[in-house]
């Protein structure tokens, strides 16, 4: 894989070592291993539950004794306990998903299904709430592992999307409240396979999510952990090309429910964790729209400003070996 050196001054990585995963700091193009003394804390989620970013840009001022990034293997730059996706948060998307006919209704025509769409978009913004479903962390692996896309279905699909990643413990958090339990961001590409969203034996039961976003390495995620206070979160540029080509293009100025109100509404339930994932939703340009869905030998570069560079590389089931 390539690896870009982060924009942020710093960030957080986990690269592979002999004996596994090493938790490092990134500073340019070099790389320099963190101890616990390091961080003042036992390990990179106790450490997020009370970030001292202050002492950790007192060590990245790299030298010749740092590694440089092109010499190193990165993983997944966190160790989530939780992962929480939100659904249906940017408004073109949705339009183009129902028009594309993924809803269960195929009764509209491509107009009425995006008229009907948008009213249901802009009703919702007005008047309801973030939708949220529950993902694996077992699913969360980094860009060095490559997608094995499964054989059961021939619709693998992309939704590159910023991911929050928890600070401090939430629990009924108010809005205004919501930034200071955000400890950074992180790239997430939340893979779908679009034709297990909805379940044909019992249309009543409605999305399966499980089956239709669980599958091993269905969370590429990385490679860089940018603390907040580098990421502009509520204006970042969001792209994913396939093969060279762009498919998603946009801002987050545009998710239809804000991160401080996405992250006050998930801790209404459950107590977020430090280090936890909580994506923020897909924009438009999803393989749904393009008719055109992930295949052996496909590689997905996904950007967003100042959290680096994400390359996945995708095989067939059973040649990832």
């Amino acid at each position: 894989m390539t690896t870009t050196t982060p924009e942020a001054p710093f960030a957080l990585v986990r690269y592979r070592d002999a004996d596994g995963a090493q938790l490092g700091l990134a500073a340019r193009n070099r790389v320099r291993p963190l101890t616990s003394a390091d961080l003042g804390a036992a390990d990179l989620n106790a450490f997020l539950a009370k970030p001292d970013w202050d002492s950790i840009a007192a060590l990245a001022v790299p030298d010749e004794t740092w590694l440089s990034l092109d010499d190193v293997t990165l993983t997944a730059p966190v160790e989530p306990r939780q992962v929480l996706q939100t659904g249906a948060n940017y408004r073109e998307h949705v339009i183009e998903l129902v028009a594309a006919g993924l809803t269960q209704n195929a009764e509209r025509t491509p107009d009425e299904a995006r008229a009907f769409a948008a009213k249901m978009m802009d009703d919702r913004k007005a008047n309801g709430e973030p939708y949220f479903f529950i993902g694996l962390p077992s699913c969360v692996v980094g860009d060095d592992a490559a997608l094995e896309l499964p054989a059961y279905s021939e619709v693998h699909d992309w939704e590159l999307e910023l991911a929050i990643v928890v600070g401090r413990e939430a629990f009924r958090v108010s809005r205004a409240d919501a930034w200071g339990h955000i400890a950074g961001y992180t790239i997430v590409n939340d893979i779908t396979t679009r034709d297990l969203v909805f379940r044909k034996d019992m249309k009543e039961i409605g999305t399966d999510w499980y089956r239709a976003k669980n599958a091993p390495g269905f969370l590429p995620t990385g490679p860089f952990l940018v603390p907040a206070q580098f990421v502009d979160a509520e204006d970042a540029h969001v792209t994913l090309a396939l093969n060279g080509e762009v498919m998603q293009d946009a801002s987050t100025s545009d998710l239809l429910f804000d991160i401080p109100a996405l992250l006050s509404a998930a801790s209404q339930t459950q107590r977020l964790l430090p280090g936890d994932l909580l994506l923020t939703g897909s924009p438009a340009g999803n393989g749904q729209h393009w008719k055109r869905f992930l295949r052996d030998g496909d590689v997905m570069t996904g950007t967003i400003a100042n959290l680096g560079t994400q390359v996945v590389r995708c095989v067939a089931e059973g040649a990832a070996s």
